[in-house]
This record gives C-alpha cells, sequence and structure tokens, in this order.
C-alpha cells in the first residue's frame, strides 16, 4: 500500500479533481486489492492492476454523479450555448515549455490546470495521456462518440496551455528560471 499510495491517489484525484472523493475511491482501490492480496502480493503488475481499478472506481464515480453535476452545469452552460458550440482554438505550447523548470513544479502547475477544466474534457485527456487508455476505449468507457472524444480531447489540450500561460507560466519565463 506504501509503494502505491500516491499513484492511486493522483489517479483518482486527476479524474475526479475532489481530494475527498480521489481519498474514497483509494480507499476502495486497496479494499479490491486486499481481496486479491494472493495474486497481487507476487505480480509483478500490482501496480497496473491498481492503476486500472482506480481509473475503473473513478470513472464509475463519475458515471454515478454525471446527471448531478449535468443538472448543476445547465444554470450556467445551457445546452447549445456559445461557449459549448465554440469551434476549437489553434493554441498549442511551445516544445520549450517547460524548459528549466524542475519536475516538481511542472507536474505542480499541470495538476492545478488540469483542474480548471471542465470535466468533459478533463476525463478523456487524463484517460489517454496519463492511462494510455485509446480512443475507442476512452469512447467506450465513457459512453460518448468517438469523435466527440477527439474533439474533447483536442480542446482539452488547447485549454490547457491557455491555462498555464495565463497563470504567469509563459515559455519566456520558464526557458529562464
Amino acid at each position: 500500500m506504501l509503494k502505491y499510495q500516491d499513484m492511486v491517489f493522483s489517479t483518482s484525484a486527476r479524474l475526479v479533481r475532489n481530494d475527498a472523493q480521489a481519498e474514497d475511491i483509494s480507499q476502495e482501490v486497496f479494499i479490491k486489492a486486499h481481496e486479491h492480496f494472493e495474486m497481487l502480493s507476487t505480480s509483478p503488475s500490482a501496480g497496473g492492476w491498481l492503476k486500472t481499478v482506480a481509473t475503473n472506481l473513478s470513472l464509475n464515480h463519475l458515471q454515478r454523479y454525471r446527471n448531478r453535476w449535468k443538472f448543476f452545469s445547465e444554470f450556467g452552460n445551457a445546452p447549445g450555448s456559445a461557449e459549448e458550440d465554440a469551434p476549437a482554438v489553434d493554441f498549442a505550447a511551445p516544445d520549450t515549455f517547460f524548459e528549466g523548470v524542475d519536475a516538481d513544479e511542472r507536474r505542480a502547475w499541470v495538476e492545478e490546470a488540469l483542474s480548471k477544466l471542465p470535466d468533459h474534457q478533463r476525463v478523456p485527456l487524463v484517460l489517454y495521456h496519463f492511462d494510455d487508455m485509446p480512443y475507442d476505449e476512452i469512447s467506450r468507457r465513457l459512453g460518448v462518440s468517438l469523435a466527440k472524444v477527439k474533439t474533447d480531447i483536442l480542446r482539452a489540450r488547447s485549454a490547457l496551455a491557455k491555462i498555464l500561460s495565463r497563470g504567469g507560466a509563459s515559455s519566456e519565463a520558464l526557458s529562464h528560471p
């Protein structure tokens, strides 16, 4: 548990964007791990199993509460609103964006920026880039079209780059520590 607790928590936290819920999910993951201890204690892929379970439980949590979130989000962004129909903005971070920034600081910036993305963008982006899940699997798991997954990931990348640059993390500032 000590070896994998940070990975399990961060996997859940990236997806559900709520530390208390991520802690609950992490606890569930380790309860399941305890139930499968015989298999996991000798398995070289225990970390991958734990990450998969954390991802699955987080997605289940999001699915369970999707209608509740949708209800509350409709107050601010009704379906078909201008924000929802806005075309994707072509805004990409240069390859040198994080040059001269240590890994911990980079991770903190990205985690903070991820937390600002809407769920429909953050979740597929995290599944694709952090969990290496293919587009078609993300589509199947989230119950949305493949085109929506691709669009949401593209828009999430652009939004993430904008958030990072607006947060004072310009490529010029980052390349000169």
